[in-house]
């Protein structure tokens, strides 16, 4: 008899009460794979595109999506030698090319697994895995942003804004970020050494004026459109632009060129390095989980509709879904 799980299932592309709940076929590791019962997954921008169907040439349905894992390791393949059941890890499973975390279990490959923070929670590790991931490799391993250097955090409160904060901080920066008033004070908790209201001032200007006219080493950039058209004059001489969002041609280049600036766009790999360096400034309580919310996975649709309508009601943080009803 063949095993089952539970699973959210995306049998066509649309809003967010598309998804089915199914029993699907237990997923079998390979020789070095891991399979891992998930306890919490969370919610990301990336996930609202793809049940849209924005990346419907890569993603053959019906499919499983879903981009975080917090869990427990049920079973290892026959050349897995740095795990073993029970064991708690975390990771961010591959983006297209296989299932993803809307699920009981999820087989992936071991080298892209880290061990869990001992000081986190698998709600709190959930919402760490993608967006931690992709703040590192936008500050550390693209930006190189430096001690004493500013950077520019847009939409700091937001699920990457509010890791971003903490990482730069981390790291020796100076931190301005774009937020609306109402969280000024959180973003403020969390590092931010001066916030923006974009909605009452331009972020070019106020950018500008903290930097006494320099301009800012680092920018990155969390939602596109003119915020990334216009990034170059907020730029310091040899300023870097990290950008996460998919855009089709950037803009005014002409003023980045004559700012020598470098642009990065980065669409997150998944490893085990940048997993350890996280999980080693969380267990030194250098960054915290900020989780806005917590909803049972039979609320997958629920879910959705808050991520998207996140921003007007005032969401912080990661939207988290417990998978193994631990809340």
């Amino acid at each position: 008899m063949t095993q089952t799980m539970k699973a959210a299932v995306l049998p066509r592309f649309g809003g967010p009460d598309v998804f089915e709940m199914r029993d699907v076929p237990l997923p079998q590791p390979g020789a070095r794979q891991v399979r891992v019962r998930i306890h919490a997954t969370a919610l990301n921008p990336l996930d609202l595109q793809m049940r849209r169907g924005d990346y419907a040439a890569l993603l053959p349905l019906p499919a499983i999506i879903g981009h975080d894992v917090s869990g427990i390791v049920d079973a290892t393949g026959a050349e897995v030698d740095e795990f073993k059941p029970g064991d708690e890890v975390w990771y961010t499973p591959k983006i297209f090319g296989g299932q993803g975390s809307y699920a009981d279990y999820h087989v992936a490959d071991a080298e892209i697994i880290g061990r869990k923070p001992a000081n986190l929670s698998h709600h709190e590790a959930a919402s760490l895995t993608l967006a931690g991931g992709t703040v590192w490799e936008a500050f550390v391993t693209r930006a190189r942003l430096l001690v004493g250097e500013t950077v520019l955090i847009h939409a700091g409160a937001g699920g990457v804004g509010s890791v971003a904060i903490q990482l730069a901080k981390a790291i020796g920066a100076r931190v301005l970020t774009t937020a609306r008033a109402r969280h000024h004070a959180f973003v403020s908790a969390l590092g931010a050494d001066a916030a923006i209201d974009h909605t009452q001032e331009d972020y070019v200007d106020a950018a500008l004026s903290l930097t006494d006219g320099r301009g800012v080493d680092v920018l990155l950039d969390t939602i596109g459109g003119d915020a990334l058209s216009r990034a170059p004059f907020a730029l310091a001489p040899q300023g870097r632009v990290v950008s996460i969002v998919d855009i089709a041609r950037p803009q005014n280049l002409l003023e980045a060129w004559g700012r020598n600036a470098s642009y990065h766009f980065l669409f997150t790999r998944q490893d085990r390095a940048k997993l350890d360096g996280m999980k080693a400034l969380v267990e030194r309580g250098l960054i915290k989980a900020v989780v806005g919310a917590t909803l049972p996975f039979d609320q997958i649709t629920q879910a959705h509709e808050l991520l998207e309508n996140g921003s007007a009601r005032g969401l912080r943080g990661k939207v988290v879904i417990d998978i193994a009803g631990l809340a």
